[in-house]
């Protein structure tokens, strides 16, 4: 078997810096195929356009062709054909107490690694049906959308949040459903669940829920469970009851959602 340090340095020639807008902000990137497809997270990719740089400190202009703001996934293409790819793993078959090690940029500190076991696979409250895995792994900002490995250097994951002092990564098999067939339906927001129901935090540009004018603020009368659901049944048009500013009038919305977007 391979030492760690080995692996970890493969790990770090297949992961990416990102820089989306500014280059205060950013996190990490996973090269997936040598041709210049690289997996990250939404809220990385946040803009249509990024930058990106490899273990070596060169960089490339990349272009944003796929966002899946419900499992927090993205896909970016960058114009190299020769890349050193990470080698995918089996997230359907990894268990608790396996030993796993993500690589990323936390903080601006390229390149580095964190050990940790597994500490548990399955859905998140509040993180929608997906199934997620959860690690006890010293993971900082920068962290998100960098690999989440097995002891042999196969990517089985790609670092998302941190919930609870845990790191939680999307596992594998979700993310290479998402660039077989593209986003699930969505809204285009992003919410926090309070006690009535979804509080409007932000909302995408020339998304759904801003062509149908709902705006930040307004409180969704429904659980994130029942979006999910409701979003699942991949509808033409869905029917939001909501506050704005009165509790005491409630307003109905249409949103349409349109179609599925393309494969990455």
């Amino acid at each position: 078997m391979n030492g760690i340090g080995e692996v970890a340095e493969r790990l770090r020639r297949s992961t990416v810096q990102v820089f989306a807008g500014d280059r205060r902000g950013g996190g990490s990137g996973v090269v997936w195929t040598a041709d210049g497809l690289i997996l990250t997270n939404a809220h990385v990719a946040r803009t249509p356009a990024a930058r990106v740089q490899m273990w070596n400190g060169i960089e490339y202009e990349a272009r944003v062709t796929a966002r899946d703001l419900r499992r927090d996934l993205a896909a970016m293409r960058i114009s190299e054909g020769s890349l050193e790819a990470a080698v995918p793993g089996d997230s359907e078959s990894l268990r608790p107490g396996e030993l796993v090690l993500a690589i990323g940029n936390p903080m601006g500190f390229q390149g580095a690694l964190s050990t940790g076991v597994v500490h548990s696979i399955g859905k998140l409250p509040g993180m929608g049906p997906a199934r997620w895995i959860r690690a006890d792994l010293r993971l900082a900002p920068g962290n998100s959308g960098g690999p989440l490995a097995t002891a042999q250097g196969q990517v089985v994951g790609i670092n998302t949040a941190i919930v609870n002092g845990l790191g939680v990564a999307a596992m594998i098999s979700t993310a290479l459903e998402f660039l077989r067939h593209g986003a699930r339906p969505g809204l285009g927001v992003t919410v926090r669940p309070v006690r009535a129901g979804l509080l409007v935090l932000e909302l995408e540009a020339g998304g759904a829920a801003a062509d149908a004018s709902l705006r930040r603020g307004d409180l969704l009368l429904c659980s994130l469970e029942e979006l999910n659901d409701a979003l699942d049944a991949a509808p033409d048009v869905l029917r939001l009851r909501f506050l704005r500013g009165s509790v005491k009038q409630v307003r109905e919305v249409a949103v349409r959602l349109g179609g599925r977007a393309v494969a990455a």
